[in-house]
């Protein structure tokens, strides 16, 4: 058995051996989920986080792929995210998925990493695998999935709002003259649960914003942003929807953020009504979408579930000091 650097990006061939991992584990692991289409594989692969720097890993024949992410901005240079490693089901218990972490902590330790984090779904052999590199979970979570309704005639009925705010929604990236508003409002998830993560969190700006956003579209995604505001300008509360392939049947919930100022208005569950009825009359494939919560996030589990958002599985963000 070999494990190969690959380049990044990795060639089409590369990225077709590497979605079959991906397909093939997803099937066996969670066979009730849509498995990962190629063009999220290959954004993913090939566009990389303006903050960070991708190193990837394949055992021979796509039996097993790893993907770790280096940050490269300067509050985090000792820290980084194992983004995936698979094994094919086929193909385990024969210490591939050992062989891969070995390159993987090489790496780190050449790196100077003194951490890294994954994201696990509980339950299954993620966990197990994690827990014996002595992996610990940091942050308790969980998937959570509401249904997307048949969009009604025309745009459907107008969500309503608590007196004073307005409902704007940008699709793809805010407008610049938004931009600043919608960073600020960011800095309001900082009294969200984050566990004993040891990445540190920036303070956002519109160029940091852009960033992010950006980098949705060039890995092939689609992003709306519907925001809560004010007449003077300030955006009270906002959430962001992904498309990580937008004819996919399933979209992902990004951030949902209310600003502490106006918080006790609704205006959370006001955004992501009216992101639920974008959507549905947007994307006629869409079926579903999905988000994760901390468990210690209870005002958010309490709006999620108002709008009909079921648990789907646990999942954590693990933690490894090197």
């Amino acid at each position: 058995m070999t494990i190969r650097a690959l380049p990044v990006p990795p060639t089409n061939t590369q990225v077709d051996d590497w979605w079959a991992v991906l397909v093939a584990a997803s099937a066996a692991d969670q066979p009730t989920l849509p498995v990962p289409s190629r063009l999220e594989a290959a954004g993913r692969l090939c566009v990389a986080p303006a903050r960070a720097r991708a190193v990837l890993w394949a055992a021979d024949e796509a039996q097993g792929v790893a993907g770790l992410l280096l940050f490269t901005d300067e509050a985090n240079r000792h820290t980084a995210v194992l983004d995936v490693l698979t094994v094919r089901p086929d193909a385990r218990r024969q210490g591939i998925g050992s062989a891969l972490w070995q390159e993987v902590r090489g790496e780190l330790l050449a790196q100077g990493r003194t951490s890294v984090a994954a994201m696990v779904d509980l339950g299954g052999p993620g966990q197990a695998f994690a827990e014996s590199l002595g992996f610990e979970n940091v942050l308790p979570m969980a998937w959570y999935t509401q249904d997307v309704p048949a969009p009604p005639a025309g745009q459907g009925a107008a969500v309503p709002v608590a007196p004073g705010y307005e409902l704007h929604a940008w699709h793809g990236l805010v407008p610049d003259d938004w931009a600043g508003a919608v960073a600020r409002a960011h800095g309001a998830m900082e009294d969200a649960p984050t566990g004993d993560m040891d990445e540190k969190i920036e303070s956002w700006t519109a160029e940091r914003l852009h960033a992010a956003h950006r980098l949705i579209l060039d890995r092939g995604g689609e992003l709306t942003t519907v925001a809560a505001v004010t007449p003077a300008g300030e955006v009270a509360a906002y959430t962001e929807l992904v498309l990580p392939d937008p004819g996919g049947a399933r979209a992902l919930q990004y951030d949902t953020v209310v600003v502490p100022a106006h918080r006790g208005h609704g205006l959370g569950r006001a955004v992501k009504l009216r992101m639920l009825n974008l959507a549905a009359h947007r994307y006629p494939a869409l079926r579903q979408i999905a988000t994760t919560v901390a468990d210690e996030n209870t005002p958010m589990r309490t709006v999620n579930e108002t709008l009909g958002y079921r648990r789907e599985r646990g999942a954590a963000y693990y933690q490894l000091k090197l």
